[in-house]
């Protein structure tokens, strides 16, 4: 039953012509009807905040390092998106699996650290950053949240591991923070990652997106609605862009998938169901070669998220 939704969403659309900058591409996934497409019964996590409608803080004074508190204060839920950045308070985190808040109300989330020297307060509350987690890095997070949901029933990543990983692409990029900020790396490399924000933007219909660097399939992200993916394509894009600028040599490995592959790799994947943080239900996915989460909320996804692990 719970592949129901999975296999809907998919159907529901089709794979446009890719849009290419130098090592990126972006294949559209288009509504295949459009007048079937709802309207979001929610606000994005930027757009509440900008309207002053939520508030994110640390859980206390103290704080804690997986967690922060959402605060809603509209009569709309709002979503906050997997591997989206908050900057500020005590550390930057990243969230770590998308959340419905519910309308006037309070709801702590799980969050990873992506700034491991720093333990201090810069602001009382948090701003969000205008990307998400790079790509290979949201990827092993995802597993990690997905493992740790099926052994303890906890949405926790593997924070060593994300404090390791993002050191090692520091190095690999040539960027350096005095805290060890995941920052750091966008704004170092800012130019390209902004050049490939602003030559991507979404097309009529795009409910979703499949990226590429070179012939490798990257991920996917697929939302219920157009105006959800047009505001959180550009954060999605910088993602990619800091893995393409990661890669020496374009050609795919030796078990690289198809669009097509990959497609069917999140169709037919294992699904591990548990109650969502805040509204709905959470899907992990889990096939060879794919990982995945799925929030479902009233039958339908709001937002699927994979990633090629081959």
């Amino acid at each position: 039953m719970h592949t129901a939704p999975i296999a809907a969403a998919l159907s529901s659309v089709v794979v446009a012509p890719p849009v290419t900058f130098r090592n990126i591409s972006m294949y559209p996934l288009l509504a295949r009807d459009p007048a079937a497409r709802r309207v979001p019964g929610y606000r994005i996590l930027d757009d509440a905040l900008t309207l002053g409608l939520v508030e994110v803080t640390e859980v206390s004074e103290q704080g804690s390092v997986p967690n922060l508190r959402v605060v809603n204060r509209s009569s709309e839920r709002i979503l906050v998106v997997d591997g989206e950045e908050l900057v500020g308070a005590k550390q930057n985190r990243v969230v770590n699996l998308t959340i419905l808040v519910n309308a006037h109300s309070e709801l702590t989330i799980p969050v990873s650290c992506v700034e491991a020297g720093r333990w201090r307060s810069r602001s009382r509350t948090f701003a969000s950053a205008p990307r998400t987690q790079y790509s290979s890095g949201r990827a092993k997070r995802m597993a990690q949240v997905t493992a740790s949901m099926k052994t303890t029933g906890r949405h926790y990543s593997d924070q060593s591991e994300v404090w390791a990983d993002i050191a090692d692409m520091s190095v690999r990029l040539k960027s350096s923070s005095p805290t060890g900020a995941m920052s750091a790396i966008f704004s170092d490399h800012a130019t390209f990652i902004d050049q490939c924000a602003a030559s991507m933007p979404a097309v009529e219909n795009q409910v979703g997106a499949i990226f590429t660097i070179g012939t490798r399939v990257v991920g996917a992200d697929l939302f219920d609605a157009p105006e959800t993916m047009r505001k959180l394509l550009p954060k999605l894009v910088r993602a990619v862009a800091v893995d393409a600028l990661d890669v020496d040599c374009p050609e795919p490995s030796p078990g690289a998938m198809s669009i097509e592959m990959f497609l069917g790799a999140i169709a037919a994947a294992s699904v591990h169901e548990a109650p969502a943080v805040g509204s709905g239900l959470d899907l992990r996915l889990n096939s060879p070669g794919v990982t995945g989460a799925v929030l479902v909320d009233d039958g339908r996804i709001v937002h699927l998220s994979a990633f090629a692990t081959v």
